[in-house]
């Protein structure tokens, strides 16, 4: 396995690759570690614990609403962005290795013999503190939202769902143990284009987010990382329930 000295961690996704590509055209060749799917029944008990299962059932209720409009929909979201010289699928010669989980032995290894410069998260699974450990490099992630006050899930829905309208946005931030709690680096806000929603936000931050992953990704292999300050409160979200979804959507025309 040849070295690469940079690497990005995902589980995939037209907004990935449209991440991926951008570091790729601007800074050479990326080495893509894809993990296998998350079970879903495990991720829902986990959440379950936390929320309750009727909070649960609600969110379930959402993210196949979402994910069948999916289906329909997201070829011609990213044709849509296809003016802003979007690649939101991998190049023909795209290097990718597969592992079972990010947050894995199995993903330490495949880093020790890739020994990269940086490690660049980009939708994957949270990686434990000993995981970490076993990665001597700086290791940054891509996040959907504005650190901290939308850590978690749907930042950018969120932001618009309470009104906070100037926190749609992104950021990218050095990785800890907990949820989207390390040091941010980079943040880009911006602007939902009309027609959009909760099915291709993650989209349009991909693309208004590609400059700021350069930038942060070329800073750690230049050894010249620097965190910001960002004075807001700090707070986790979760998927939208179901019936808040069409409730917003309804009342605040925020899909």
């Amino acid at each position: 396995m040849p070295d690469s000295r940079i690497v990005i961690v995902t589980a995939g996704g037209p907004h990935v690759w449209v991440i991926v590509n951008a570091v790729q055209d601007r800074l050479g060749p990326v080495t893509v570690v894809m993990e296998e799917p998350e079970s879903k029944a495990r991720l829902l008990r986990n959440r379950a614990r936390k929320l309750g299962w009727f909070n649960v059932a609600g969110q379930l209720g959402t993210m196949v609403f979402t994910r069948l409009r999916k289906l329909f929909l997201s070829r011609r979201d990213a044709t849509a962005l296809a003016g802003e010289s979007v690649k939101p699928e991998p190049v023909a010669d795209q290097a990718i290795v597969t592992v079972g989980s990010a947050n894995s032995r199995e993903l330490v290894d495949t880093l020790e013999k890739l020994r990269p410069q940086v490690v660049l998260l980009a939708g994957c699974r949270m990686l434990s503190q000993s995981t970490l450990d076993g990665i001597p490099c700086p290791v940054l992630n891509y996040h959907a939202g504005i650190n901290p006050k939308y850590r978690g899930m749907n930042g950018a829905y969120w932001a618009l769902a309470t009104g906070d309208a100037d926190n749609f946005g992104a950021t990218v931030h050095a990785v800890d143990a907990g949820v989207d709690t390390g040091d941010v680096i980079y943040q880009v806000r911006g602007r939902p284009e009309a027609g959009d929603n909760l099915t291709n936000y993650a989209l349009r931050l991909a693309v208004m987010s590609r400059d700021i992953c350069v930038r942060a990704v070329e800073d750690a292999l230049e050894g010249r990382l620097r965190p910001v300050r960002t004075d807001m409160p700090s707070q986790q979200w979760y998927h939208p329930t179901l019936w808040s979804y069409i409730w917003t959507g309804v009342t605040k025309g925020v899909w």
